[in-house]
């Protein structure tokens, strides 16, 4: 049987910036990455925008070089599955047959695309966006003519592909069954401003409206039908209705978790000498008033990997990073930094007319988050905020001719 000092499971961002740091931190043993996706660790945001829309090459999303990992002595094993985790062995069985020995474990393994489960959900034509391959069949099918879109959810996934498949020449319905658009990440008036900005460019959103039933001819899509009866005609739909997190064998293992793995400050699971990081891990966030939470971002994934190293390397330091998130849609570069979850007013600062403004969200008259929609300098001034929780007169945060970095 092999045996490696560190098994990562997951070829993401999580994992591979948990493989660059164990080097960069000065670990000298063995490093194996498993992962089932068939290509070398690649960013997946660009998926939904620049990947999409032909923008970028896949050599242009790659985290790094491919040989860069043979060059740092880090083992990739791809296109394998990881079926059973033995926590008292310290092994795993592959999707091969084989069997990996390790010291450590870091699981990184992200999550699955939410599948739709309604009537019609197994017809060809209906896509996801969480790996190259499911963006490599969407291209295939607009290249072979495919121009009418529905797509089924208008969180980040949903709106950056409408906003592609438009300049792309595409007809685009986006269907969501909230009563706004990023209704779990933003608050109101950002999410009225991105549903006007969508309507402008052509998409033909409707709010408050399910799915009922998808409508096929010959094994195809033809069609959805909606929970008010009315059918919407279309060539392909793309569903980005969220992700499943990927910890069956963790959680078959015996590792605490319901909404994910559980792991505690420094990454750790209820599994010794395993780990658990990024869009899978849930835990107690300090920018979520220390609830128990998922965070599915580049920044988590990164900044989880480097906090379960250095645990592993014997620097425990607690998992204390500020969220961030971004989406571009046509001309617009949201950025996001804090998590506004129990905000209690907001503050509008720039014009959004001139498309340059920012919304910052505070809790008892304390600055938690702000979304910033083309206005690089709020977000990267408005971070210092967030993290000192700073309480300043709302009056004067709405005035966008002194700079937040004045108003600490």
């Amino acid at each position: 049987m092999e045996k490696f000092d560190v098994v990562i499971v997951g070829s993401g961002h999580g994992g591979a910036q948990a493989a660059i740091a164990l080097r960069q931190n000065g670990h000298e043993g063995s490093i194996l990455m498993v992962s089932r996706d068939r290509n070398p660790p690649y960013e997946r945001p660009p998926l939904s925008k620049e990947y999409l829309a032909g923008e970028k090459p896949f050599e242009r999303i790659q985290i790094r070089p491919e040989q860069f990992w043979a060059d740092k002595g880090i083992e990739l094993r791809l296109g394998r599955n990881v079926n059973e985790v033995d926590p008292v062995a310290h092994e795993l069985a592959l999707s091969d047959d084989t069997r990996i020995a390790y010291r450590k474990l870091i699981w990184a393994g992200g999550g699955d695309a939410r599948r739709l489960s309604c009537p019609g959900s197994d017809y060809a034509g209906i896509h996801y966006i969480r790996t190259r391959r499911d963006v490599d069949l969407l291209k295939e099918e607009l290249a072979a003519g495919a121009k009418r879109a529905v797509i089924v959810g208008a969180g980040y996934i949903g709106l950056e592909a409408a906003a592609v498949l438009r300049k792309l020449g595409c007809e685009v319905t986006v269907v969501e069954m909230l009563d706004r658009v990023l209704a779990r990440v933003a608050g109101p008036e950002l999410s009225d401003y991105y549903a006007a900005y969508h309507r402008q460019q052509g998409v033909d959103l409707r709010l408050s409206t399910g799915v009922e039933t998808i409508e096929g001819e010959n094994g195809r899509v033809s069609g959805v039908l909606t929970d008010s009866g009315e059918k919407i005609a279309c060539d392909v739909i793309i569903a980005g209705i969220g992700i499943v997190p990927s910890v069956g064998p963790l959680i078959a293992a015996g590792a605490a978790g319901s909404n994910g793995v559980d792991v505690d400050t420094y990454g750790r699971t209820t599994l010794d000498d395993i780990y658990a990081i990024g869009d899978c891990a849930s835990h107690a966030n300090p920018y979520a008033e220390n609830k128990v939470i998922r965070l599915e971002s580049v920044q988590n994934a990164n900044d989880m990997a480097s906090c379960a190293v250095k645990a592993i390397m014997g620097d425990k330091q607690d998992y204390d990073a500020v969220p961030w998130f971004w989406s571009n849609q046509y001309d617009l570069k949201l950025q996001t930094v804090g998590i506004a979850t129990g905000y209690d007013a907001t503050v509008l600062r720039g014009d959004p007319e001139a498309k340059k403004f920012s919304v910052i969200y505070l809790k008892e008259g304390r600055v938690i988050a702000l979304d910033c929609v083309n206005s690089v300098k709020d977000y990267v001034q408005g971070r210092k905020l967030v993290v000192d929780r700073a309480e300043i007169d709302p009056g004067l945060l709405a005035d966008s001719d002194i700079p937040l970095k004045e108003m600490r």
